[in-house]
């Protein structure tokens, strides 16, 4: 789908995206933009003109009249420009405005009737999609966001990690979960990933971390939200970084080739060797759900429940321990035995009900 031609092309790697996270103001657009070019930063530059809020009665954004700056800075810097759009109404001011790419928000992901309006909406338009990955941690909801715009044969699509929503306080603003855009890499290699540290973080000092664990992952670029006064801004201001700021955060990130014939080489051995590994792993994991279904079986004879909480807490225990012991985080041993343990009720659920 992404041609050699196109802005989003993972060729050219790393694609920064760059500009405001709302337009405020004709003057406040083009500055940020030709802000951006003084310090050596040419971006596919973004901003959002409607913006989608959690409550009524925030800033949502100037609307359709901001579309008319963007392109100004099409005109005046020759940056690609970029915006948000969350239905048909969106799709076709932004194309009939110029705009050379749109994104669909998190929001926005969360609703397959919505994607497909818009997808309805861009069918055969020359414009390339940025696809945001959905508030909520479901890998089939944004693959299948993907698969919708996709289907509608326009120029070019990306992904866009900007993290996900949860209960729980973290550090961050949003949960990376980095383990659900790397399953998206291995299943759609071809497709551009894109990082968006802005929304993942929160707060500006948590970018560099961001970004540097990304161009790590080899990601295919950034959407950064930067902005001449960032302490003002009418939104999202704490993770806002002015144009000057990302110039020299950029040059602190270290960029690394996944490929390396030399690096290749001395490592295949030790690769074989965690290939071994792996399979006795799985070898061994088999091994104990034989015995979890032997147990279920018993359980099924003598009446019993399938769970057996005290029986739970002294396995936890016993991993803790030994995890502790050999180096292992808690949050690691916590996840990998919650798994295992889910796995064995699911094998011992279906023996009950034969």
């Amino acid at each position: 789908m992404n041609n050699t031609n196109s802005y989003l092309n993972k060729n050219k790697k790393p694609l920064l995206i760059a500009g405001p996270c709302s337009a405020e103001t004709e003057e406040q657009v083009l500055e940020t933009a030709r802000q951006l070019k003084a310090n050596g930063v040419p971006p596919i530059f973004r901003a959002g003109v409607w913006k989608p809020r959690t409550k009524p009665g925030g800033f949502e954004g100037v609307g359709a009249q901001g579309l008319a700056w963007l392109i100004k800075v099409k005109q005046e810097l020759g940056f690609p420009v970029a915006t948000e759009v969350a239905n048909a109404k969106h799709v076709e001011l932004a194309m009939n405005s110029g705009i050379d790419i749109v994104w669909l928000g998190a929001r926005t992901i969360a609703n397959p009737f919505t994607v497909q309006e818009i997808a309805d909406a861009l069918r055969g338009a020359n414009v390339e999609v940025m696809i945001k990955n959905p508030v909520v941690p479901d890998l089939a909801l944004w693959i299948g966001a993907i698969e919708r715009i996709e289907k509608a044969e326009i120029a070019a699509v990306a992904a866009v990690h900007r993290g996900f929503s949860g209960y729980q306080k973290t550090t961050y603003r949003n949960q990376p979960l980095w383990q659900i855009p790397i399953e998206l890499k291995r299943q759609f290699p071809e497709l551009p990933l894109l990082c968006d540290p802005s929304h993942i973080g929160g707060k500006r000092e948590y970018l560099q971390e961001i970004l540097q664990k990304a161009a790590d992952l080899d990601y295919d670029g950034w959407m950064i939200e930067t902005h001449i006064e960032p302490e003002t801004a009418w939104s999202d201001s704490a993770q806002q970084i002015t144009p000057m700021d990302l110039a020299a955060l950029l040059n602190k990130i270290t960029l690394r080739s996944p490929h390396n014939d030399g690096f290749i080489y001395s490592i295949q051995e030790l690769r074989t060797h965690i290939d071994v590994l792996d399979e006795q792993l799985i070898e061994l994991l088999a091994q104990r759900m034989k015995i979890a279904e032997s147990i279920g079986r018993q359980k099924k004879v003598s009446g019993v429940t399938i769970l057996q909480a005290q029986r739970r807490r002294e396995i936890m225990k016993q991993a803790l321990a030994k995890g502790a012991e050999l180096g292992f985080p808690d949050t690691f041993i916590e996840e990998l035995m919650e798994l295992i343990h889910q796995e064995s009720i699911n094998r011992q659920t279906t023996i009950m009900n034969e």
